[in-house]
């Protein structure tokens, strides 16, 4: 699964786009450099019951933000995605592909 697949399943089972998501994060301080990753797993899973898979790709993006690897980009496989940046603002307004 692509990380941007990853963050549309999320959408669909919170309701919530991924930069909603980003911003309540950033809200309780996980965006601080020291939060360690379980910390926010917990989080995800407590409050939206996301499992290990969709957490790491929203721990990557309040972490990092947005933009991945260019490796990713057009790859053979599952984890291919169409760019290296992240759609967050939620699927119904993402612009088509071209």
């Amino acid at each position: 699964m692509s990380f941007q697949a990853y963050l549309d399943a999320i959408e669909d089972k919170t309701g919530l786009t991924p930069r909603q998501l980003v911003e309540i994060a950033e809200t309780k301080g996980f965006n601080d450099p020291s939060v360690k990753a379980g910390t926010i797993l917990e989080w995800l899973k407590a409050d939206y019951d996301l499992g290990r898979g969709h957490g790491m790709a929203l721990v990557h993006v309040i972490k990092k933000g947005p933009q991945i690897d260019s490796k990713h980009v057009g790859s053979e496989g599952t984890h291919r995605d169409e760019s290296d940046m992240l759609w967050l603002d939620g699927k119904a307004s993402k612009p088509a592909s071209s």
